[in-house]
């Protein structure tokens, strides 16, 4: 390209025109600033003190030449400018001021480098008050100023931040997912820099079963390097829950070694996080012997509640004789059998017994019953993938008959808290089920067989968590 086409280029009107009106708009932006009320009552009082120090020197200056009188008003005339500016201005600018990070909580743990500072400072003060050496009490202090910076600093590196910590809405257990930690700098002009967002110390949840209430839901820290101020930085964390249950995280904090990593500094942010982590959905062993099982059974009770006919249509070698239609064969000449609709096509009772019966429960019965609270969640998102109607039951919990994909996630995060439940006296939880005697079964129980009501035995399919 023509070095003299690009010269006028740059130098043109158009050029000029779209800098000039970019630096007029941040002239303008800089002006709006200035005039805002905080930064008027700021010069004003700077205006005050600096007239009151003229009037102070003036004063001193009047007092060695004898002018006693002219001394003295100037010297009231400085003390009373600034009684003025304590008792308006600086108020004011009080009140505008945000000072709500001088009441945080920080808690501080001295780091292994701040150990080793710390015991510089005190060999040096040793030295220091054997020699008296004028030098060494001046780095002592400015050994000491350090840590009074680093205090300082870290104060106003750890204020203004607000924290956020975004989840899915579904989370299955011991499946890695994607949250986003949010962190908004609300401060002016100061940035923040090198914090890491960390979970506060909980119990540890128990080996089996749903996690306790206090069970943490950020177990590693996040970093972020800096946050400008007046804006919002974003980091993804990557989370594994290994557990069902409820998980609640009731304080989060924010710790930083800033500047010099003498001291961890680290301010509790009170959270109020809540998530329901549903069972694993992961189809097991377990589920790929039942399946097939459970599919049969449900097929022969779909088929043998035909009532209504369908078709006819040629004879197959796997159909059964008693579905031949004489009449029809007898006019085309050819085996052709009846085919009846099936009324309840794609319709099961899902039902989950957490009575655990008179066994009680060990640290086998436990992994059983978790076995099989997985099996149920699987079976339940197996119906909801081939759009069956569903209803499910348990203790203290059902829900409509209606199509699986409205009522999966009611059902998933019942089982994500559901609990092993001690027997219940006279009337058995099975012994409900009689009022359903239109749809299919199946049922997951830790029953022995004999203890099943007879009249179920027909529209169900048990699976007993005795064998899982």
């Amino acid at each position: 390209m023509n070095p003299e086409f690009v010269e006028r280029r740059v130098g043109s009107p158009l050029l000029r025109k779209v800098v000039g009106v970019s630096r007029a708009a941040q002239w303008n932006r800089l002006r709006e600033t200035l005039d805002s009320p905080s930064w008027r009552s700021f010069g004003i009082a700077m205006g005050a003190l600096a007239m009151a120090l003229f009037l102070a020197l003036y004063s001193g200056a009047a007092a060695e030449q004898g002018h006693l009188a002219i001394a003295g008003m100037s010297a009231l005339s400085a003390l009373a400018l600034a009684a003025w500016v304590g008792l308006t201005v600086v108020p004011a600018l009080a009140r505008r001021t945000p000072l709500g990070w001088l009441s945080y909580q920080i808690d501080y743990k001295v780091t292994r480098e701040g150990m080793v500072y710390i015991a510089g400072i005190l060999v040096i003060a040793l030295a220091a008050l054997n020699t008296g050496n004028n030098l060494l009490f001046m780095v002592l202090a400015c050994l000491l100023a350090g840590i009074l910076i680093s205090g300082l600093l870290s104060r106003v590196v750890l204020g203004g931040i607000d924290v956020r910590l975004e989840l899915p809405e579904h989370i299955f257990a011991q499946r890695t997912i994607l949250a986003i930690a949010e962190l908004n700098n609300t401060k002016q002009i100061v940035p923040s820099f090198s914090l890491s967002l960390v979970s506060e110390d909980a119990p540890k949840p128990q080996e089996n079963g749903p996690p306790s209430s206090a069970a943490r839901i950020l177990d590693r820290p996040v970093y972020f390097p800096h946050i400008p101020h007046r804006q919002t930085v974003r980091q993804n964390v990557e989370l594994t829950f290994p557990r069902r249950g409820v998980y609640r995280q009731d304080a989060l904090g924010l710790r930083t070694r800033f500047p010099f990593g003498f001291l961890q500094k680290t301010r509790r942010v009170d959270s109020a996080i809540e998530v329901v982590v549903y069972p694993r959905i992961q189809p097991t062993e377990e589920f790929y012997e039942i399946l097939p099982l459970v599919s049969g059974e449900l097929e022969s009770y779909q088929r043998g509640r035909g009532n209504d006919l369908y078709a006819i249509r040629d004879y197959q070698f796997n159909d059964s004789a008693r579905h031949v239609d004489w009449k029809a064969s007898a006019r085309t000449g050819a085996l052709q059998v009846k085919e009846f609709a099936r009324e309840d096509e794609r319709r099961v009772l899902l039902v989950f017994d957490p009575y655990i019966g008179s066994q009680g429960m060990d640290a086998r019965a436990a992994e059983r019953f978790e076995r099989a609270v997985n099996l149920c969640a699987a079976l339940a998102w197996h119906f909801y993938e081939i759009n069956s109607v569903m209803e499910f039951r348990s203790a203290g919990f059902a829900t409509p008959r209606m199509g699986a994909g409205e009522i999966v996630y009611d059902i998933l995060r019942y089982l994500a808290s559901v609990t092993p439940l001690k027997p219940q006296v006279g009337k058995s939880f099975l012994d409900t089920l009689g009022d359903a005697p239109d749809i299919f079964k199946i049922v997951l129980t830790s029953h022995a067989p004999g203890t099943i009501p007879s009249h179920l035995w027909n529209t169900a399919y048990f699976l007993f968590v005795s064998s899982l």
